[in-house]
Formats: structure tokens, C-alpha cells, sequence
């Protein structure tokens, strides 16, 4: 059984929390929507507390009262804006990396474009532009684009934004492409629930913003030991839920936390995890590469879940299902994962990614393009929430996974010495995470 009451340190712990979380007083707006929350403690009063884990999987996700699954949460009208949604040029320099990795990689005849959590699909319409407008590079590369999403509300929203009316829902929920389409270009377009169900081949995996919204385990150091944090019903009132300690060791502390781990309170991403290892299989088996871009850190940080409702932050366990729950990526757990079977870059600031792939360059080229000048203060405003330090620019990382032959330095020829192979040049410079200069 869960005890259902804290020790004093972590009771004040977590109290400090939710009063950092809190921005203000809850109205009627935030009250709890009956049905997620009768949900929620119905699960608890039957089964005792759950974990953090579970209580994002049902706020996030749950298939009727889920968040994603009800809102289009994006935008200036909804809870978050996201890099693609500020600026084109964010999506276009993601488009250049795409090319930059296909062309190290062979150019392959084929190419699948997977973007995972596409939201409204304004990231993959910049990348598919910068096809467009790079065609003679393309050539007659087979390019497909395929979205890995679970929302039914941003789907038909990515369908309306990448292919207008040319796309059909599938007849069945059991077929594994829900929805398929082709753009304005003729490209085909495919949606999928989960990634495993993606078709096999040479792809290019995209994923901004998506680790962050995956449930995590949370952990807490105690006098005993590790000790995961759970979410209960508050027996002083019915309709409110608390974080608890479990009294003893559970499956998740058990086999998640590392033997010398430092921190005193951690919080690991196991489905985050998973979906590494699967990227890293599917790379190194069919080539390619993922580029990662999230809230994130290098092991070093401990208590990051939060919530946010209308630009604002917000109470975690107030009003489930009603606002965006998220954590900051643990990228050395998500290097761990990914094991030795594919080459891991990074991660890098997005300021610093930014700027290497070009930024400035393309600032200038559409400043000078730009006569009016309410588009050229919008364009610099965009630039500044993309890289400035106290802006998207520090907080955001990127981070690659690579084919291992990416990366490999070329071999030398049998009995020739220190002489490389002539036909053998080396790897190029993996574009975003090294600073190119220009001969």
C-alpha cells in the first residue's frame, strides 16, 4: 500500500513547487473538467495513487478527456507557441539539415521525411518548401512524408495545412495509416499513432518539441532510499489531488534510476527511451538520422515538470486535462539509450545550432528583400525570440543521432602507411552542430 503521507522535507519540497507553478488564484475556468478528474480518482480510490507517468498519459493523452486529443493547443490562442510558429526560417534551416544528411548519406533514391508530434504541420510545410525550392538538389529522389501523431484535432489541422482537401480518413481505426494525402506538389503524405507502424527505409526523423510532452517518472532521495513520487486524492478535499512518497521501493525505482546518480530528486522518461532505442535501430539498420529539439538539459537538472494554460504557467494537478503538461529532456539518459549501435551530437543550444546552419545569413538576405516595415520589425522580433540568451535561444538544445558510418573517419589503404585511400574523402562537417566557415 502507498503512504499517503509525506516526510516534512519533501512535503515543504513539493509545496514550494506548486506554489512556483501557481500564477494565480484558480477561477472558474480552472476548475477541474468532472469527467478527467471523476476518471482520476476513480483509478486512484481503486488501484491506490499512480505515477507521475500515468497521470500525464491521462491527462495528455487519455483517448476521450485527453488534452491533445480534445484541443489545438498552438498559437496565439492557445497555451504555447513553437519555434516553426514564430518564424519560417526556423523550419527552412531544418530543411537545409534534412538535405545536408541525405546528401552525406548518398542521396539516397529514397527518402521519408518522419516528423514525430508534427503539430499544426507548419514544420514540415517549411521543409518540404525548401524541397520545393531545391529540386535540382532533390533530383529524382522518391520523398514521402510521413506524420506520427495521436491527436485527432491536429491531425485534420496538419491535413488542412499540407495537402487542403486532397486527403482521406481511413475506413477503419484498425489500419495503421489513419489518414493519407499528397500536397499541392503531388508528395504523399501518410499519418500513423505510433512510430513503429512508420515503414521501413533511409529517413530523416524530426522530433521539436515531442520528448518534452512524454510521461516521466519522478523520483525523490530519502533517508530510506529512493522513493517515487505518486499522485493521490488530498483527503482534506475530494475534488483536489497531491503528490505522495511511495513507502517502498516500486518497479520504476527499481530498474530507472542509475547507482551513482548525484541528484536528489530526478525524473526519467522511460517512453522517451524507448522511442530512442527505436530511432537508433531503425537508423542503423536502414540509415538515416533524427534531429531532437527540446526544452532540455545534460543530466544536471531535477525538478522541471510544469504545466501551461494560455501562455502561462500553471498548477500540474489543477484542472487535468486542461492544460500542457511537460518536462525538460534529459538528453545524456536519452545518449544512454541510444547505445553504441548509432553516433550521438550534441546537444547544442539552439542559439548556437541557429547560427551555424546560417541564420544570420538568411536574416539579411530577407531583410533586404523587405521594404515594409512592420514585416522587418516582425522578422527581427523572430530572430530575437530564436537566439536571444534569454529568450528560445539558451533553453532549447538540439541533439542528433547519426548512422556510425556518419561519422567515421576514412580508412587507410592496406601497406600505404599514414596514406588515406584517394577515393575515400572524408566525413562532412555534421551541419548545426560544428561552425562552418566559408572558404
Amino acid at each position: 500500500m502507498i503512504s499517503r503521507v509525506f516526510s516534512p522535507s519533501a512535503a515543504v519540497r513539493w509545496r514550494a513547487a506548486q506554489t512556483r507553478l501557481s500564477c494565480s488564484t484558480p477561477t472558474g475556468e480552472d476548475k477541474p473538467r468532472p469527467s478527467m478528474m471523476r476518471h482520476l480518482t476513480s483509478k486512484i480510490k481503486a488501484t491506490g495513487p499512480i505515477t507521475v507517468a500515468e497521470y500525464m498519459r491521462e491527462a495528455l493523452t487519455n483517448p476521450v478527456t485527453g488534452y491533445y486529443v480534445r484541443n489545438n493547443m498552438l498559437g496565439p490562442d492557445g497555451d504555447f507557441i513553437t519555434s516553426p510558429e514564430i518564424s519560417q526560417i526556423f523550419g527552412e534551416l531544418l530543411g537545409v539539415w534534412t538535405l545536408s544528411e541525405w546528401m552525406a548519406a548518398g542521396r539516397p533514391r529514397r527518402l521519408q521525411l518522419v516528423e514525430l508530434g508534427p503539430g499544426r504541420g507548419s514544420l514540415a510545410a517549411d521543409v518540404l518548401r525548401v524541397f520545393s525550392q531545391l529540386r535540382s538538389v532533390v533530383g529524382g529522389a522518391s520523398v514521402s512524408l510521413h506524420l506520427v501523431e495521436v491527436s485527432p484535432v491536429l491531425s485534420r489541422l496538419q491535413a488542412q495545412n499540407l495537402t487542403g482537401s486532397r486527403n482521406q480518413e481511413a475506413e477503419s481505426e484498425d489500419q495503421l495509416v489513419y489518414r493519407r494525402g499528397e500536397t499541392a506538389d503531388g508528395l504523399p503524405v501518410s499519418w500513423y499513432r505510433r512510430l513503429e507502424d512508420v515503414p521501413s527505409g533511409f529517413s530523416i526523423f524530426l522530433a521539436h518539441e515531442f520528448f518534452d510532452a512524454l510521461p516521466i517518472h519522478t523520483f525523490q532521495r530519502t533517508a530510506r532510499g529512493w522513493r517515487e513520487v505518486m499522485v493521490d486524492i488530498d483527503p482534506e478535499e475530494a475534488d483536489r489531488l497531491r503528490f505522495v512518497l511511495a513507502p517502498s521501493p516500486t518497479p520504476a525505482s527499481a530498474t530507472l534510476l542509475q547507482a551513482d546518480e548525484r541528484r536528489g530528486h530526478v525524473e526519467v522518461c522511460a517512453v522517451g527511451g524507448v522511442v530512442v532505442q527505436q530511432l537508433a535501430r531503425r537508423i542503423k539498420e536502414d540509415g538515416g538520422a533524427a534531429l531532437i529539439a527540446d526544452y532540455g538539459h545534460d543530466g544536471t537538472k531535477t525538478d522541471t515538470f510544469r504545466g501551461f494554460k494560455g501562455h502561462r504557467l500553471h498548477d500540474v494537478l489543477t484542472a487535468p486535462g486542461s492544460a500542457d503538461l511537460t518536462a525538460d529532456v534529459d538528453f545524456s539518459f536519452l545518449r544512454r539509450m541510444a547505445g553504441g549501435g548509432v553516433a550521438c551530437v550534441g546537444p547544442v543550444t539552439q542559439r548556437a545550432f541557429l547560427k551555424n546552419m546560417g541564420i544570420d545569413t538568411r536574416l539579411q538576405v530577407l531583410l533586404r528583400n523587405c521594404t515594409d516595415a512592420s514585416t522587418r520589425e516582425q522578422l527581427l522580433r523572430s530572430y530575437d525570440l530564436l537566439t536571444g540568451r534569454s529568450q528560445m535561444g539558451e533553453r532549447f538544445h538540439f541533439f542528433g543521432l547519426l548512422h556510425p558510418s556518419r561519422l567515421a573517419p576514412p580508412p587507410r589503404a592496406s601497406g600505404a602507411g599514414l596514406k588515406l585511400e584517394k577515393n575515400r574523402a572524408a566525413p562532412l562537417p555534421v551541419a548545426g552542430f560544428t561552425e562552418l566557415g566559408l572558404a
